[in-house]
């Protein structure tokens, strides 16, 4: 489970808490220094890094030839990158990762929210968040490549459903700013090269 100072501070403001908090335990996974490697559509095993430095030159060995998630979100590597060396170790801070994660998963859930017409229901809500974890694991949506596609921007409704019920989160406004606080390493993922128009996700 994410701490939830964590969540408050790093992750996107326009998914509520619970949200976050289901996305990195149903896609992400509870090591910040957790590298998954894929070719030809099958797991390849790679040693457990121990540190954040061992966890990128795994990450830089094999970006580029294969699928490579990293870090708390399972972000995937090298998307907005030109070459390996645009890869900066801010993938596996577990803030910055948060950050990254969060706001891409964001517009994903915007992407497919946008499919089913934008419900206002909560009782829509869980099937558009099913269908958006597919679609982060997988990268697709309805033949659509998600990572690369545009943010259809708006708002995400419906998160009620998979509220915080417990109320362990501090309030946080929907127009808080991340630029705040912000740790050292994320800058440098925003100035490389783009392939595709990163700049609503890694906006400050």
């Amino acid at each position: 489970m994410l701490d939830p100072a964590l969540i408050t501070k790093c992750a996107d403001p326009s998914l509520k808490p619970a949200i976050v908090e289901q996305f990195v335990k149903a896609a992400g996974s509870s090591d910040p220094l957790a590298v998954t490697v894929r070719g030809g559509g099958r797991l390849v095993l790679v040693p457990k890094a121990g540190t954040p430095e061992e966890a990128m030159e795994i990450v830089k060995q094999n970006v580029g030839h294969s699928v490579v998630r990293v870090g708390l979100t399972q972000f995937p590597a090298g998307v907005g990158v030109k070459n390996i060396s645009e890869v900066t170790s801010g993938l596996v801070d577990p803030c910055v990762n948060l950050r990254l994660g969060t706001r891409m998963f964001a517009k994903i859930l915007r992407i497919v929210s946008k499919w089913y017409g934008n419900p206002e229901s909560a009782e829509v809500f869980p099937q558009v968040f099913e269908d958006a974890i597919d679609a982060w694991k997988t990268g697709e949506f309805e033949a659509q490549s998600v990572f690369q596609a545009e943010d259809p921007s708006g708002s995400i409704a419906g998160q009620g459903e998979l509220d915080d019920p417990n109320g362990r989160y501090p309030g946080k406004p929907e127009s808080a700013s991340s630029s705040s606080s912000e740790p050292p390493g994320e800058n440098e993922l925003g100035r490389a090269g783009m392939r595709i128009d990163l700049s609503r996700i890694l906006r400050q």
